[in-house]
């Protein structure tokens, strides 16, 4: 039986030697990945990267950090990038009052606007959420959740996770998981049916053990993987094939 996974979210042009970690992603049984815009240079990126290699995907949107730098041309753009065939996804959107690097009311209209994207284009709502979770979860009320919404890089207990399940959320989770300090997150884990889990590695953050403290890139997916098999005491090939085919669902893959 052959084990592939999927990296759901990385950030490849933030990698020195791309080509290298595809190479290795492919190694290590990665089948896909998806990189992520975040601005106006990082969107095109992406989009550079998915049509460049069959295995890569990409989304494009604005993150919260660079709600500042909203303009009618940008969203234009972006809205033309979404239609992409090589484009699974609006984001990563959503709202970060740890940083506050835009003015929170910017943050909260960006994410309101890139939901309606999400639900005029048909394609998966990336959401980034630090310290926000009511906010985020009033706007997705106001807008309406889009039939494919997943959390990146989930960092809520379970009660932010059950929010999340009620409103028909995936939820993503990334290296973190298997960090010493992080028994909060492996608890919203436990508590996940593996058929609303995928996994990221967010690359180049966020390393998993035994990564941690190098830069991050899409083969070490298997980790985070590994980890969620542990928690949910589970054998790896079905953490395996129920995240893949809960991407697959996710992002509209055939």
């Amino acid at each position: 039986m052959t084990i592939a996974f999927t990296d759901t979210h990385c950030h490849l042009d933030m990698l020195e030697d791309a080509a290298g970690a595809l190479a290795r992603m492919r190694e290590a049984g990665v089948e896909r990945c998806v990189t992520i815009g975040v601005d106006p240079e990082t969107n095109e990126r992406a989009v550079a990267f998915a049509r460049a290699h069959h295995d890569v995907w990409a989304t494009v949107g604005l993150h919260p950090h660079d709600a500042r730098l909203r303009t009618d041309t940008l969203m234009d753009r972006i809205a033309e990038l979404v239609a992409d065939a090589r484009v699974v996804g609006v984001g990563e959107a959503g709202l970060d009052y740890h940083y506050d690097n835009s003015p929170r009311e910017q943050q909260r209209a960006g994410f309101a606007e890139q939901i309606r994207l999400a639900h005029a284009s048909a394609k998966a709502l990336v959401i980034h959420t630090r310290e926000a979770w009511d906010d985020t979860f009033s706007i997705l009320g106001d807008e309406g959740v889009p039939p494919m919404t997943v959390f990146h890089c989930f960092s809520g207990g379970p009660n932010e996770a059950e929010r999340a399940l009620a409103i028909g959320a995936y939820l993503s989770f990334a290296g973190v998981v298997t960090f010493r300090n992080a028994e909060e997150l492996r608890a919203a884990a436990r508590a996940v049916p593996l058929d609303r889990i995928v996994v990221e590695t967010d690359a180049p953050f966020l390393a998993p053990v035994p990564h941690r403290g190098k830069r991050n890139e899409p083969a070490y997916v298997v980790e985070t993987a590994r980890a969620i098999a542990e928690i949910k005491a589970v054998d790896l090939e079905e953490v395996a094939a129920s995240t893949s085919a809960n991407a697959t669902r996710l992002f509209g893959w055939t």
